[in-house]
């Protein structure tokens, strides 16, 4: 089998717009294909990105779309061992693009490397994200808190590490203040995603806090609320707002054009944690969501951020 066809047959049984093409992109085509994946398959990265330094979006394409195809190999495939061997296929390919870059043919891996090699990025942060994946086809429910933060560590904080170390930010006191930011945004979705995730076999509120206050798995699967399942969830909330608020430190070590990005991602966890307070925490009844109205403050709001910063350049 030539390294041409063992490249295409990898990624055999992923979604089609996936597979790797017959013949390697250019640069420019590659980093084309991963700004599509980012303007069309979540809106809120896409403008997100737009709040960032002009020359540093592209290595955000290229690391949201390595993300993005990672976790549909693990979401979008119904059988777990297919969906393991796709990831691991994913991670060989990740690491062809540090030790043989010029072997790639993904798309994905033809534009990570320009930013592997502007910005050098540690393997680690990338591994780290395959890693979650990973995880998310064996463990489907967590017993503790500290639990919740390990996941982290793996599908949340990397993230950030990422968009800091691209910017220029290496510091590692720097960087932990992110992880509080990712960490407690990962959080927000949880309890955000409660019915969803277990109509998915998945349970991330942790078991000793359903212990801590009286609350069993049957009151999720049957969407039974109760005062001890609303204090839980206020609980958690209050903790994940406390952990949220902590990170936004971060916003006076960064330059102002970084700070508004960041401030962005903080504030819609707020706005998440928001609405789920302004549901009386009955997270049960159906996914509190961020209001259009809201959405579009936090845009204005961070519109009028970069458009400071860029007044005080």
């Amino acid at each position: 089998m030539s390294e041409l066809s063992a490249s295409q047959h990898a990624l055999l049984g992923a979604p089609p717009d996936y597979l790797t093409p017959l013949e390697r992109p250019t640069l420019k085509e590659a980093q084309a294909w991963c700004r599509q994946v980012a303007s069309t398959h979540y809106e809120n990265f896409h403008v997100a990105t737009w709040f960032l330094p002009r020359k540093v979006r592209p290595h955000f394409e290229s690391i949201y779309a390595y993300c993005r195809v990672a976790d549909d190999l693990g979401d979008e495939v119904p059988d777990p061992a297919v969906a393991m061997r796709l990831l691991d296929a994913w991670g060989s390919m990740l690491d062809e693009c540090y030790d043989s870059p010029e072997r790639s043919m993904h798309p994905v891996f033809v534009a990570l490397h320009e930013t592997i090699r502007e910005c050098d990025v540690p393997r680690q942060l990338f591994a780290d994200l395959l890693h979650a994946f990973r995880m998310d086809q064996v463990k489907t429910e967590y017993g503790t808190w500290d639990e919740l933060l390990q996941y982290s560590h793996y599908s949340a904080n990397p993230v950030g590490r990422l968009v800091l170390w691209v910017c220029g930010y290496k510091e590692e006191s720097i960087a932990l203040l992110s992880d509080k930011i990712c960490t407690a945004l990962q959080l927000a979705n949880f309890w955000q995603d409660v019915v969803e995730d277990a109509e998915r076999g998945r349970r991330y509120v942790p078991a000793e806090a359903m212990l801590q206050f009286g609350v069993d798995e049957g009151q999720i699967e049957g969407r039974v609320f109760t005062p001890e399942f609303h204090a839980m969830i206020e609980s958690l909330v209050g903790r994940t707002r406390a952990m949220l608020h902590e990170g936004g430190k971060i916003s006076a070590h960064v330059d102002r054009e970084l700070a508004v990005t960041l401030d962005l991602f903080r504030k819609g966890g707020d706005a998440i944690l928001d609405g789920i307070t302004e549901e009386d925490f009955d997270v049960l009844r159906g996914r509190p969501v961020v209001s259009r109205t809201k959405k579009l403050s936090l845009l204005a709001g961070a519109l009028a951020g970069k458009l400071r910063a860029g007044l005080t350049r």
